[in-house]
């Protein structure tokens, strides 16, 4: 009786971790099957060359199976392609933080500093990721060095403006808890301006990390003979659309997973309420 007891406990313990499971995971799977069915539907439609999802996984499904394949050149498996984008969006995501922190507290901290480079932000930050590679390449002359200035340039505005805002919305009493503390202007930057600016800041790398991967795709459908944004260019310039779906797939998938990254991180690092 008492081993059927905790059988039947066990038993119930699963059915409610399933059900938990499934109404966590159900609407992102029924999003995700309302899309797949209309792209179906609209791929017959005999005005439009786009393919059905089937079409794509059996012409692409090498690709799928051996992501990891590399036969020289640029014949190689998307872990390949992905791995050259991440390698530029890594430097030039970091150079945009490295710069844009110390910016955004420097320009909420000193009123001369922020009327000095508010107007040069607003000047810079509407002007889009494309309209930068000219330049780049002309200032830089080689491919690799301008698409990190792309992706810097891009993903730095909002390390700035989340991060000063981070500090202006800090309450007055914590900055009266410094002083009567006695602390000195690093102990409070560090103890208390810095934690209590923390979520702030990860949310400007959140968005910045979204888009360090969309420029970096920019950049090296124009500059590039490598990385993910060059193959879907290449694949473009061959009309193989299954292939360009397939890449624009991955694109995606490696985007969720970056922001899910930042999204985690933040979430350890931020002090909870």
């Amino acid at each position: 009786m008492y081993s059927q007891a905790r059988y039947k406990t066990f038993i119930q313990r699963i059915a409610v971790v399933s059900y938990q499971r499934l109404t966590q995971f159900f609407p992102s799977i029924f999003g995700i099957c309302i899309f797949l069915i209309s792209w179906h539907f609209l791929s017959l439609r005999p005005d439009t060359s786009l393919p059905s999802p089937l079409a794509v996984i059996n012409n692409t499904w090498d690709l799928i199976k051996d992501p990891f394949f590399y036969k020289g050149g640029n014949n190689k498996g998307f872990f390949w392609l992905i791995l050259a984008s991440l390698k530029r969006v890594v430097v030039g995501y970091l150079l945009a933080t490295l710069i844009g922190i110390p910016i955004g507290f420097i320009i909420s901290l000193n009123s001369f500093c922020r009327k000095a480079i508010d107007p040069l932000i607003q000047l810079l930050r509407p002007v889009a990721p494309l309209a930068w590679l000219p330049l780049a390449q002309a200032v830089f002359l080689k491919p690799n060095p301008s698409a990190i200035f792309v992706i810097c340039i891009t993903a730095i505005w909002p390390i700035i403006l989340n991060t000063a805002l981070g500090v202006k919305l800090v309450p007055k009493d914590y900055r009266n808890v410094s002083k009567l503390l006695g602390l000195s202007p690093l102990e409070s930057f560090y103890k208390i301006l810095l934690p209590a600016t923390l979520p702030h800041i990860f949310t400007g790398l959140r968005i910045a990390i979204g888009l360090s991967w969309l420029a970096v795709v920019a950049a090296e459908m124009l500059l590039s003979d490598d990385g993910i944004g060059f193959f879907i260019v290449d694949a473009y310039n061959n009309a193989n659309i299954h292939e360009m779906i397939l890449a624009i797939v991955y694109l995606g998938a490696v985007g969720l997973v970056l922001d899910k990254i930042m999204a985690y991180i933040s979430e350890k690092v931020t002090p909870q309420e």
